[in-house]
């Protein structure tokens, strides 16, 4: 839908659009029919309509398409909640990191620094993304969200490396039989329910 608010375009030229920008990076645009079936479902929620069909020479009739009021209404409003509501996300690696004491500390060590090298590489690759684009001249704009995405990536990357220098120095250490005698220990009770059951 963004790509039709700038103007209107066939599915191809957004496909072309996603990747020159370098949005496959935030939208999962791998397969072109990804593309195809998105559009097919703005149609059928009318918020997309087709405009017109072109021949381009040595390519086969393609179908334009272009924005409905309500479709540029309905962008809108998302793009205003998405940019001032954070909303409540679920990423795999915070479940992971609370359930790290099912690990040996050694365990859990051992995957740590595998993953501070994986998030060295994915800077690195960000990085050269960063440069190439300012080499074609990209402007700022298209890359934004790659600009945050970097912050975030070494942000995560400052705290892993804590956490690994903290299991190094045996600042951060457990073993089986702490976890066990832990949570054999009874739990307070919540504020208030303490004084309801004397």
């Amino acid at each position: 839908m963004a790509l039709l608010y700038e103007a209107p375009m066939h599915p191809y030229r957004m496909q072309q659009l996603i990747k020159e920008r370098g949005k496959d990076e935030v939208v999962n645009v791998r397969q072109r029919a990804s593309v195809y079936q998105t559009v097919d479902r703005l149609q059928r929620l009318r918020l997309i309509t087709p405009r017109e069909k072109v021949r381009e020479e040595k390519w086969p009739e393609r179908t334009v398409y272009e924005l409905t009021d309500e479709g540029r209404r309905t962008f809108r409003e998302w793009m205003k909640e998405a940019l001032s509501t954070r909303a409540r996300e679920f990423p795999e690696f915070p479940v992971a990191v609370s359930l790290l004491g099912l690990l040996t500390p050694e365990e859990a060590l051992r995957q740590l620094e595998t993953r501070v090298a994986a998030l060295e590489d994915e800077a690195a690759r960000i990085d050269s993304q960063f440069a190439r684009a300012a080499a074609e001249g990209l402007p700022r704009l298209f890359l934004l969200e790659t600009e945050y995405q970097r912050a975030t990536l070494e942000a995560e990357l400052e705290w892993v490396r804590a956490v690994v220098d903290d299991l190094c120095m045996g600042r951060l250490t457990w073993s089986e039989a702490w976890l066990r005698q832990f949570s054999e220990q009874p739990t307070s009770a919540p504020e208030g329910e303490e004084q309801a059951m004397t």
